[in-house]
């Protein structure tokens, strides 16, 4: 797919072959679920970007194309094309769309349309992860250690998802050797492949609202017992870990049809959304994004960042 692709594929150059007319786009009208690139106007776009019918990216799409055997049947839509952090670049975002599967990506090309490659452009005088962290809200969510800790882990996790579960277990071992560090919950149920995460989700959340003694014990219940819950069951499931955990049923369930809880769960989910989060588990270690991980990994990040001087 696209994403593996352009990842193994760092630096690429546009041949002149990849000036003759671009391939077939009559596939990507034909479904409803990838605009066609020819659609929006220049007005549509930012001042600084190109327009959509500009041939500057019929002959990136080309090039894209034939570089990866792209036919027909692959919907591409790029652009808008702005200007990039380096003068004389285009920075040109890039949806792939095939039978159904979504991809997307970044390319750079040079404004004589000679060069292209795929990367990051990295300011070395700027902080990497600055701007993940100021898109994090550490504020009234389920947290483990002190609030003015150097090093805060954020976990955006899925009740329902095994990997979560395995990082569950780990963070177990780990949370009590960094008792220095904060470690932050968010949700962020996976509700296209997992029927009762949501469900899971807000109930959890209404437990930390009664107390965050309640979430944790509620949680880990969760995470315990996950192979047992079903999408039948997980009402009658957490009903009894949150009367477990000193919670009333009746508090529960109306706390589970008030909206309050889902917003809070939906609000963690835009978050997680705003920073890229595509898989659960991803961890946050002062803002540099771990997805899936392992403890040695997740142990060396925080040992690393323990010994950076502020």
């Amino acid at each position: 797919m696209f994403r593996r692709a352009l990842f193994l594929v760092l630096a690429f150059t546009l041949s002149s072959s990849a000036q003759t007319k671009p391939a077939p786009t009559k596939s990507a009208g034909a479904n409803p679920a990838a605009p066609p690139a020819t659609a929006s106007p220049a007005a549509a776009v930012p001042n600084n970007a190109l327009p959509s019918n500009d041939p500057l990216l019929a002959k990136v799409e080309a090039y894209l194309r034939v570089l990866f055997a792209w036919g027909p049947d692959y919907q591409i839509k790029l652009g808008p094309a702005t200007q990039a952090q380096i003068s004389g670049l285009y920075k040109i975002p890039v949806q792939v769309m095939h039978q159904g599967h979504p991809e997307t990506g970044t390319v750079y090309v040079t404004k004589d349309g000679r060069y292209m490659f795929r990367g990051e452009i990295r300011d070395l005088a700027a902080d990497p992860f600055a701007a993940n962290r100021a898109k994090l809200n550490l504020s009234g969510s389920p947290s483990i250690g002190p609030a003015d800790a150097k090093v805060t882990v954020v976990e955006f996790s899925d009740f329902e998802c095994p990997h979560c579960q395995e990082m569950y277990s780990i963070l177990k071992v780990v949370e009590p050797e960094f008792p220095q560090v904060r470690f932050v919950f968010k949700n962020f149920p996976l509700t296209e492949i997992h029927p009762w995460a949501m469900t899971a989700a807000i109930a959890a959340r209404c437990a930390f609202q009664s107390s965050p003694d309640a979430f944790w014990k509620v949680n880990n219940q969760l995470f315990d017992n996950q192979e047992a819950i079903t999408a039948d069951n997980v009402w009658d499931e957490l009903t009894s870990f949150a009367t477990a955990a000193g919670l009333s049923s009746d508090a529960l369930h109306a706390c589970m049809a008030a909206p309050e809880a889902k917003a809070k769960v939906e609000a963690d989910l835009a978050e997680g959304k705003a920073l890229g989060v595509e898989s659960t588990p991803t961890l946050f270690i002062n803002g540099r994004p771990m997805v899936g991980g392992d403890r040695q990994t997740l142990e060396e990040t925080i040992r690393f960042d323990l010994s950076r001087t502020p």
